[in-house]
């Protein structure tokens, strides 16, 4: 049975690599958002400088590990095997939280993550404890539970987001007053200034403030302690003249250098941070076996008062863990799509937005708007006239084709990013508080995107939802952690190693179903099957650029109709709701390029003006034709959805008979769009009538079956619809062909 244990220690080991992973591939967001943003540093030479930080941080991070051994429950009221069992369902847990909001994209808190995971599992390892003692209540969980602490914990993960959100704000603010968003001019006067206070302190909260958690700190705590103020004005003296000397020489900005340091400051703050949750339980469990395997005695009777003994560093373990972080880095390719979400939030100009507005969002955006018109009344008109600009943004003029390589936001706003939350994730590692890293860098970078005047009234209602979304995952998160832990805490109790066994396995499937699930959206993406924003300046270039969108529309239009046709003669729901989604994600391609017409506009040339007209006519019958295979989708899935009569064996072999009219008319649009042979255009205009007239024969053979055998008014509805709505939808197409014509015509 002892045996038992070992195993767990080995699982453990496993477990906590394969946390390490899923750990890094979100928190990278943490610290390479800022660089990857403002684009001052390649992407490789970011990876290089926060793999150094990773790797130091990890090494210096053994005065974290406190906090998985003692910092939520009281180990000396728990005995060896209750303890294992609640590392176990931790660790379980853990690994397949953070994972899953890898998959989805979303930065969520490890650190969130791995404290309510704690508290869940001793929660219900406490109750199950009381219930087989006579004589204990309820109210003897606090004997168990270190509540002091864990309310410590949980009250400064919870005040790090207003913190760091108003902290960013304002530095972020007062920043854009002095240097504007015309950089280049103000830091040849104060960009000495500003590199010499910003490298200052990131360099006393990191490499002073932020030792105190490691236990190196001590060979020269007297010497900082006594010499603060000393060390701090040395220091900013002496970066004060290597940022002038630095412009002078390279001819290039200190925002380079201050982007670059922050970022190494920031992961080795990461690192010193956070890898306490992902291999703090595996080395307090490791200890707990050494103790236990050393005493003799019976794992049920042997008490864990050892793990409130200071341990020694364990050198080895954490170099190991560095280099699994740096691994992950370099090649997580789950970590970039965390860092998007973050970025696009965040971001100086417009584009596509990836959240919906909710009611939550709308009613922030109009407090907000209503506060800001207040202000409007209280300040002074010339004052509010200096401030605007202060924040006039410069016009580049960039080709649009070129427009991706423009970064989210300036080196500025990079810069004030890592330094505000450098100085707070470093001075509470100096506290040993194991803040979230995640809540304060996003957090700063949302208070420093508003007051960069970031979310406009044409954004702010969709970056409002999305930090929401966000923040909601994050008490999710909480909520999720600590349920699911005491859960697997109970039923690894209840069923021993052959529980545990079948909980690993469970674990091991859902990873790799997780990782295929993101590999294949990644690859969808890469693929780059969707419309295309038209980038041409001309009619005739528009003609060419559009054909290639048209083509896309009407090849996946014929699939979606046949798939659906299909789907409601076998009476098939997982049919239908994939034709569903299909068109869902048509239609919101062909809304994106809508929502692209004002640049579209902006960006024609003088003699071109006939252009728009034509492209927003074309995008307006792709939208009708769109909106068609909506309506019949959702009726379809509907009907079959609320199992209503299937429909006769007539209507099927009807609609079976105007799916091959309309793919054969269908796969030559295609052709003609994919070869541009415009030409060809005229002789399918000639033979329009054809299909019309085999969908009105249709309505009045329904209209006969209706008034003598019909007798179902669900199946009647329902067909009526699919016929008028097909016969919509080949207008709208067939109109399309024509203002396509003329234009090509008119060339």
């Amino acid at each position: 049975m002892d045996n038992i244990y070992l195993l767990m220690i080995v699982a453990l080991v496993a477990l906590a690599i394969a946390d390490l992973v899923v750990g890094v591939s979100n928190d990278a967001v943490n610290f390479l958002n800022s660089a990857i943003g403002s684009k001052a540093i390649p992407f490789k030479g970011i990876l290089i400088i926060a793999s150094l930080g990773i790797f130091i941080g990890a090494v210096f991070s053994s005065g974290m590990m406190e906090v998985a051994r003692k910092g939520i429950f009281v180990p000396s009221e728990f005995y060896f095997d209750e303890i294992m069992i609640i590392f176990m369902a931790v660790m379980i847990t853990d690994i397949l939280l953070l994972d899953f909001f890898n998959t989805i994209g979303l930065p969520t808190s490890t650190t969130v993550s791995i404290v309510f995971e704690l508290l869940g599992a001793a929660v219900i390892m406490a109750l199950i404890k009381i219930s087989h003692t006579d004589g204990e209540s309820f109210s003897a969980l606090t004997k168990y539970i270190n509540t002091e602490k864990a309310v410590e914990i949980i009250i400064g993960i919870v005040l790090s987001v207003v913190i760091a959100f108003t902290i960013g704000a304002i530095v972020q603010y007062l920043s854009r007053l002095i240097f504007t968003f015309h950089i280049e001019q103000r830091m040849k006067y104060f960009g000495a200034i500003f590199g010499g206070l910003a490298l200052t302190a990131i360099s006393y909260f990191i490499f002073m403030k932020g030792l105190k958690g490691t236990p190196f700190y001590g060979n020269f705590k007297g010497i900082v302690d006594k010499n603060t103020l000393v060390l701090v004005g040395s220091s900013f003296v002496v970066w004060t003249i290597f940022s002038q000397l630095f412009m002078m020489v390279f001819k290039k900005s200190i925002l380079i250098v201050v982007i670059a340091v922050g970022s190494f400051s920031l992961a080795l703050a990461f690192a010193g941070n956070d890898l306490v949750n992902f291999i703090g339980v595996p080395m307090a469990a490791y200890h707990s076996y050494i103790d236990w395997a050393a005493s003799g005695v019976a794992a049920s009777a042997y008490n864990m008062s050892s793990l409130e003994e200071a341990v020694p560093a364990e050198p080895f373990l954490l170099f190991a863990a560095g280099a699994i972080m740096v691994l992950t880095l370099w090649f997580s390719k789950k970590a970039r799509t965390v860092s998007d979400t973050e970025i696009d939030l965040a971001r100086q100009g417009e584009g596509h937005e990836k959240f919906n507005p909710n009611m939550l969002s709308r009613f922030f955006v109009k407090t907000s708007t209503q506060v800001a018109t207040y202000f409007e009344f209280v300040l002074p008109k010339s004052l509010q006239k200096k401030i605007d600009k202060r924040f006039e943004k410069p016009v580049i003029d960039l080709p649009k084709h070129k427009t991706y390589e423009l970064p989210a936001f300036d080196m500025i706003r990079a810069s004030v990013n890592l330094v505000v939350a450098g100085i707070l994730i470093a001075s509470a590692t100096s506290m040993k508080l194991p803040l979230s890293t995640t809540y304060v860098t996003f957090m700063v970078a949302m208070g420093t995107s508003l007051a960069d005047r970031a979310w406009g009234r044409e954004s702010a209602v969709y970056r409002v939802a999305g930090v929401l979304n966000v923040i909601g995952g994050w008490f999710f998160t909480a909520f999720v952690a600590f349920s699911a832990a005491g859960t697997l805490t109970y039923l690894i109790y209840i069923g021993r190693g052959a529980m545990i066994a079948v909980l690993l396995l469970l674990a091991i499937l859902l990873l790799v179903r997780n990782y295929v699930s993101h590999k294949n959206k990644v690859k969808q993406k890469l693929e780059k099957n969707g419309l295309k924003k038209t980038e041409s300046k001309t009619v005739q270039g528009i003609i060419q650029e559009s054909a290639e969108n048209i083509s896309n529309v009407v090849s996946r239009s014929n699939k979606i109709y046949t798939d659906m046709l299909r789907g409601l003669a076998k009476q098939d729901t997982k049919k239908l709701k994939k034709s569903k989604k299909g068109v869902k994600k048509l239609n919101d391609e062909v809304e994106e390029l809508r929502d692209n017409i004002f640049y579209f506009i902006k960006n024609l040339d003088e003699t071109s003006v006939r252009g728009s007209n034509f492209y927003i006519v074309i995008l307006g019958y792709l939208t009708d034709v769109v909106q068609s295979l909506e309506f019949i989708s959702k009726a379809s899935y509907k009907h079959v959805n609320n199992n209503h009569k299937a429909l006769r064996f007539n209507q099927i072999k009807d609609l079976q008979e105007i799916d091959r009219h309309l793919e054969q008319l269908l796969n030559e649009i295609e052709d003609i769009f994919d070869k541009k042979e415009f030409q060809r255009i005229g002789n399918l205009l000639e033979n329009k009538d054809e299909i019309f007239g085999s969908l009105s024969n249709k309505i009045e053979k329904q209209i006969a079956r209706t008034r003598t055998e019909e007798s179902s008014p669900k199946n009647t509805t329902l067909y009526f619809s699919l016929l008028l709505e097909t016969k919509d939808l080949v207008k709208a197409l067939m109109s399309l062909m024509e203002e396509y014509y003329s234009s090509y015509k008119k060339k």
